[in-house]
């Protein structure tokens, strides 16, 4: 038995003024691959995660996607969340 999850993070500071996007790869709880909107590529973790880090890297569609996710997935989606990650703080 095995567990794969993908982990999407949005971070914000100073409302959407600046935002970093995160997917993390993560097998059986260890982080093995990731990609940072700060760094803009796939990285890997682990060796496990170094085939993926490579492919994703190679693949222009995938890399577009991931680099426009502050915009499309985490500034899309603030005013949903943004009164409630507000008052937590």
């Amino acid at each position: 038995c095995f567990l794969q999850q993908d982990k999407y993070e949005c971070h914000f500071f100073n409302g959407t003024e600046r935002v970093r996007f995160l997917h993390r790869g993560i097998y059986n709880q260890e982080e093995n691959v990731r990609f940072d909107s700060d760094v803009g590529e796939f990285r890997a973790v682990t060796e496990l995660g170094r085939p993926d880090a490579e492919y994703w890297n190679s693949q222009k569609d995938i890399l577009e996607q991931a680099r426009a996710a502050v915009d499309t997935y985490c500034r899309h989606n603030y005013g949903a969340v943004e009164s409630f990650t507000v008052q937590r703080r």
